[in-house]
């Protein structure tokens, strides 16, 4: 009898000794837990402040997207006087640019200019190729007079590209990069329409 209650008091000692093992366990349970929440607490603070920092950028993406385009509208402004003009032959201008188009495009398009026509400035691109090459060179330049600017670009609308001895010369606007952009993707349709004699 003596040794069956004394193995049952040392049952009940180990049961105390794991239950005090699983309580200790569970307060630490709790402790982890505990520790969650306040992170989980955390996390969800930082996510309203990325949502708000994200609706912000949003709103910044679309006011840097209006300034760009305002951009894009003033530099094609500042550009609404050039002209390119490619097909003029190799070294064609000599040293004096602004007068082989004083002289040049008069006769081309067959337009009477007063007064003269006169440049802000003028200039070939790019180096120029040894004697006795004969590819065509691009010529830049800014009108003075906006309305005579306007009248070339009419002109090589309706009759362009323009003949000048013996040479296509054509005359195009000058656009910022991302206007000749979109205007490279507009191309195709741009084409159709034409030809359907659509504006």
């Amino acid at each position: 009898m003596l040794q069956e209650i004394t193995a049952v008091s040392h049952r009940i000692e180990v049961m105390d000794a794991s239950i005090s093992s699983l309580a200790l366990k569970t307060k630490f349970m709790h402790s982890e837990i505990a520790g969650f929440q306040s992170r989980v607490t955390g996390l969800e603070h930082h996510m309203g402040a990325l949502e708000s920092h994200m609706t912000t950028v949003q709103d910044r993406d679309q006011d840097l997207l209006y300034l760009c385009s305002k951009i894009t509208d003033l530099e094609n402004r500042s550009r609404q006087d050039n002209i390119h003009l490619f097909g003029f032959p190799e070294n064609e201008e000599g040293p004096d640019v602004q007068a082989l188009l004083s002289s040049g495009l008069p006769k081309m398009t067959l337009l009477t200019f007063d007064p003269p026509l006169e440049f802000q400035w003028a200039y070939r691109v790019g180096l120029k190729c040894p004697d006795g090459a004969s590819r065509p060179c691009l010529i830049i330049s800014c009108l003075l007079q906006h309305g005579q600017a306007r009248q070339l670009f009419q002109a090589a609308r309706t009759h362009g590209p323009f003949r000048i001895d013996g040479y296509d010369v054509r005359m195009t606007a000058d656009y910022s990069k991302d206007t000749n952009e979109c205007r490279k993707a507009f191309l195709a349709l741009r084409l159709r329409l034409h030809q359907l004699e659509m504006k």
